[in-house]
């Protein structure tokens, strides 16, 4: 680990690396060394994500949802994708926003809300469900989207607000027959 990362207690990869082994221990590893040992459910579910396995997490408040998500996106750095987590309200995207500097580095996280855009140039985007909507209907498969992280999926089948979080299911992964599974977006849904 770095001197900035230690400093920081931050994480990002060691080495960026393709090894899902490697990338899974230096997950685990950095979240033992603080005490944090995971739940089956969280293991599982990051086995699933470093092998670039869609994943649905539906679990109940305060069981480690965030630690998945925060693996997601580690195992998006590593592979050099970029990765979006999106929230339903711009409360809860600050909120993540500032959880993922302290983790990943503020050089590594931006923000989009339609309010605010700060560093959106970051490998780590946080923003509302409804601007990764209008990216995947701007861009389709052709987007930037390498992982993206859907909290609070549940608003899915909700009528009013419910297409921002249908939109980039239907829109960002490649239907061409050539399209290479590494290509495609990987996606984590919580609820």
């Amino acid at each position: 680990m770095s001197e900035s990362e230690e400093a920081s207690g931050g994480l990002s990869p060691l080495t960026p690396t393709t090894d899902e082994d490697l990338a899974f221990e230096n997950f685990t590893t950095w979240w033992a060394s603080r005490g944090i040992d995971l739940y089956p459910h969280q293991e599982e579910a990051l086995l699933e994500l470093v092998s670039g396995s869609n994943v649905i997490l539906a679990t109940p408040t305060g069981s480690g949802k965030s630690l998945v998500a925060s693996g997601a996106i580690y195992f998006a750095m590593c592979r050099g994708k970029r990765a979006y987590y999106t929230a339903p309200i711009k409360a809860l995207v600050s909120e993540k926003f500032f959880d993922l500097c302290e983790q990943f580095g503020a050089e590594n996280v931006g923000l989009l809300t339609g309010d605010a855009s700060v560093n959106a140039k970051a490998p780590i985007l946080c923003a509302t469900a409804e601007i990764v909507a209008n990216i995947a209907l701007r861009d389709g498969p052709g987007s930037d989207v390498g992982v993206l992280v859907a909290d609070e999926f549940h608003y899915y089948g909700e009528s009013d607000r419910g297409w921002a979080w249908q939109v980039p299911l239907i829109e960002l992964p490649d239907p061409s027959a050539d399209a290479q599974v590494d290509d495609q977006p990987q996606f984590l849904l919580m609820s």
